[in-house]
């Protein structure tokens, strides 16, 4: 990369254990009921579709894949993000977002540069703290 800007990097603990959160940041249905609509399979290598609402249909490759630990994937052109879990000894477990790929010097396929469309995703990946421990939190019951 010619200009990085830093990794977006968001944290959790949430009420349940690894097993549970495996399900809602690993499967189809657990990503579309907090995250968005999309075609996703738990294969290294298999590309799905992350449905964007107005920004439409974002072409993504799973990449990595640990049980329950990690999961990463490329996400349009340019970004990779990572889920990776954390088992803690009281049957929580600590979730950690990492979004990289940033570039100042890049622009989205829409023509959005980097640096804004960063901001925008920084806070985005903010709202996860209370969209996925209530997804979690239903699933747990």
């Amino acid at each position: 990369m010619a200009n990085p800007l830093p990794e977006i990097r968001k944290t959790v603990v949430l009420n349940a254990p690894i097993e549970t959160v495996w399900q809602a940041v690993a499967t189809s249905e657990g990503i579309a009921g907090w995250f968005m609509p999309n075609t996703f399979e738990p294969v290294v290598g298999q590309e799905f579709i992350l449905q964007a609402g107005p920004y439409g249909d974002s072409p993504c490759k799973v990449t990595d894949l640990n049980p329950p630990y990690q999961v990463g994937f490329d996400w349009d052109q340019d970004w990779h993000v990572e889920f990776q879990l954390r088992t803690l000894d009281d049957d929580r477990t600590e979730f950690t977002l990492i979004h990289s790929g940033w570039d100042a010097d890049k622009a989205t396929r829409f023509g959005q540069p980097h640096t804004a469309v960063r901001d925008i995703m920084d806070g985005g990946w903010e709202k996860i703290k209370q969209g996925l421990p209530a997804y979690v939190e239903g699933l747990a019951r």
